[in-house]
């Protein structure tokens, strides 16, 4: 498989599989991004499918697309335009053609490209004939019919041969970027092995694709050189899969049994899905009938002594804000992952988007502090979940950890942590016999209360959603007694930003511009900086995970720029909570409300644009 005589070296690519959602580019995609990661190279992709399971064939609101990133260092986004971009028929090239980089190569099964097919794309002419595609390498290739003559002799109906033919899109791609068959082949005897005609079918595709593409004189091959990356062990990882395991490792650092009490739900049923199949570590999983009792049962698990943690979207998280509040006022440990998603209402199930802060700080009845962190990366999905069971647990609150469907899908190299790297979680379980249990007695110079649950033999008190007298957890309705818990259940969360590591900036301390993001526009945020930094800029840069409380140095953070440029992928969520918690300072902002993350293009241009203002 050496290409080495033709071989040209790149430092990074990105590229796009795109097709009808029937057509596999999802499972396209995650191969060649799996293997690019055992050959040594950083990735970062960006999955992006239709909502419904099964879209209309053929139409441009059906097609599926996986856009990765991959090179020798410093791989923060899935990238912004593709220098290859493979489109399965007419309704893939005009639903990605916007996104393919001036210049680059487009791989086209010429065999989908019909006037029928042409129709259900909405094209009023044939795309290959017009001036549209001047500026590109164009590689027209038979792709269906090449996978049927590759497969003619085996005993396989049509439909599952056409079914393979991602995979010859993909050996062409391999080819093209150097990449080994080995991983892919590997795949498909784990994922097949009950079926061997499936295995020895796709092998053979594959196969057919890259010694088509090795023939083929119009394509030259390219080599991503690998890059230099810390000792250790290391595997792609989904922010979804990050998630459950960082839930998982807090439960055994902490020492308890975690129980998810989850409603599935697009996109955050991967983590419910990834809990489930722990049952070797003594995870209790439980899929509820609807998304309340998803979040009732995880509080009653917190009530019993486990580690009780619900996952849930933007909808979902509406519906679990009465339990929330119970969670608040009981003052149980429990986490509450939200995977933010496009809104209002059901909105838009498969597409990212920020709108969910203010609900998650806001979004209950009566004063209800939450603590609110967010991820900013796939593989620190880990990081936060565990630093999300680590608050809880410590401070017996529930604590909101907010992601995005960018993050939830997206995945990233990660290097696997060992236990004894992991912060230790110690636990409020009440351990010291005292002559009577006072459960709303407060631990000597805090404002956490110590846990003791059923079978506890002298520790029985009462719980629920009523108000507690102080101390005693009594029934209590005195008004001045309210005032009282009030304000301890607000002391507490504001309390927890003496644990929180300071708000770092990157770059100068001081100066006229701070570019501020959260959650899931980090890459994109950083890569930006990064790029104008390069070209002269002079920037400043931070970055918030910590959300409710803000790391108690954020003033300061502050104190020092002229001008403060939050963006987000809302309509300013951030921006309004800044404003009312530090009105001192000068914010402008920028805002997307696409279903899709930031390019660090339009980033740039806003910066630039600003400071020639």
């Amino acid at each position: 498989m050496d290409n080495s005589k033709s071989v040209i070296e790149l430092e990074r690519v990105v590229i796009k599989f795109s097709g009808d959602s029937g057509d596999g580019m999802q499972l396209t995609g995650t191969q060649f991004s799996e293997t690019s990661a055992l050959m040594g190279n950083e990735v970062s992709t960006f999955p992006d499918y239709p909502a419904e399971i099964r879209a209309p064939q053929g139409t441009v609101g059906g097609v599926s697309g996986f856009q990765l990133n991959f090179g020798n260092m410093n791989i923060n986004t899935p990238g912004d335009y593709a220098d290859v971009l493979v489109a399965m028929n007419p309704a893939a090239l005009v639903a990605n053609l916007r996104w393919a980089k001036d210049g680059g190569t487009i791989i086209l099964d010429i065999d989908m490209f019909t006037e029928k097919n042409f129709e259900k794309a909405g094209c009023s002419e044939n795309p290959l004939v017009t001036n549209k595609l001047t500026n590109y390498q164009i590689i027209k290739v038979p792709i269906t019919s090449l996978t049927k003559e590759a497969l003619k002799d085996l005993d396989l109906d049509n439909k599952s041969v056409v079914r393979t033919k991602n995979m010859f899109a993909l050996g062409m791609v391999y080819w093209l970027f150097n990449r080994e068959l080995d991983y892919t082949e590997h795949f498909f005897e784990k994922k097949f092995k009950k079926v061997p005609l499936i295995v020895e079918a796709n092998k053979r595709v594959l196969s057919a694709g890259y010694n088509f593409a090795l023939n083929l004189q119009l394509i030259r091959s390219y080599r991503v050189v690998k890059g230099k990356i810390e000792k250790g062990r290391y595997r792609n990882i989904s922010g979804n899969v990050a998630t459950a395991w960082g839930l998982l490792a807090a439960a055994e650092k902490a020492g308890l049994q975690l129980f998810l009490g989850s409603y599935p739900i697009t996109p955050a049923t991967e983590i419910l899905q990834e809990i489930a199949a722990r049952k070797d570590m003594g995870a209790i999983s439980f899929q509820a009938e609807d998304e309340i009792a998803g979040i009732v049962t995880a509080i009653g698990a917190a009530f019993a002594g486990k580690f009780g943690c619900t996952s849930t979207s933007g909808p979902g998280l509406a519906l679990k804000s009465e339990a929330i509040g119970l969670a608040v006022i009981a003052e149980l440990p429990l986490v509450i992952v939200n995977v933010q998603r496009g809104g209002p209402s059901t909105g838009l199930p498969t597409k990212t988007e920020q709108a969910d802060l203010l609900q998650a700080l806001y979004g209950r009845n009566g004063e209800s502090p939450c603590v609110v962190i967010a991820s900013s990366t796939p593989s620190n999905c880990f990081k936060y979940a565990f630093e999300a069971g680590k608050i809880a647990l410590e401070n017996m609150t529930p604590v909101i950890l907010l992601t995005d469907g960018f993050l939830a899908n997206g995945s990233h190299p990660w290097k696997f942590p060992t236990m004894k790297d992991l912060p230790e979680i110690k636990t409020r379980i009440i351990t010291q016999q005292t002559e009577k249990y006072l459960p709303y007695q407060r631990i000597e110079g805090t404002t956490i209360r110590q846990w003791a649950f059923p079978g506890m033999k002298g520790y029985e008190h009462r719980i629920g959603g009523l108000e507690k007298m102080a101390v005693t957890g009594t029934v209590s309705y005195v008004p001045e007694n309210h005032e009282v818990m009030t304000y301890e259940r607000k002391r507490k969360i504001q309390e927890i930003a003496e644990q929180l590591p300071l708000q770092e900036i990157d770059g100068e301390t001081s100066g006229d511009i701070l570019i501020v993001g959260w959650g899931g526009t980090y890459g994109h945020l950083l890569t930006a900086v990064s790029e104008l930094r390069e070209a002269g800029q002079t920037l400043s840069y931070t970055h918030f995970n910590y959300i409710n409380p803000l790391p108690k140095n954020t003033a300061d953070v502050f104190q020092g720029f002229k001008r403060i440029i939050i963006f987000e992928i809302n309509d300013g969520q951030f921006y309004k909570y800044l404003r009312s918690e530090l009105p001192q300072f000068n914010y402008l902002r920028y805002n997307k409300i696409q279903g899709l993350p930031f390019t660090t293009s339009e980033i740039k241009e806003f910066i630039i644009k600003t400071k020639e203002e």
